[in-house]
């Protein structure tokens, strides 16, 4: 499951998981956590509005921490 950070205002925290993938789009759960609560919603996003929020940087995708064994 890739997560993607949305682009918000100071003092919020915003994030998308992707939970499906389909052909007119995909199935996401959008996480915000505002004064210390958080909301969760799932719905749906067309393959072209979520691509418009990675080309215009309104959203990023999140990268895994690379983790090492010592």
């Amino acid at each position: 499951m890739k997560r993607y950070h949305v682009k918000c205002r100071a003092g919020c925290i915003e994030f998308i998981d992707i939970l499906s993938e389909s052909e007119e789009g995909y199935m996401i759960r959008l996480t915000r956590i505002r004064d210390g609560d958080e909301k969760i919603i799932e719905e749906s996003m067309t393959r072209h509005l979520f691509n418009m929020c990675l080309k215009t940087g309104y959203i990023s995708e999140i990268k895994k921490a690379a983790s090492s064994v010592a």
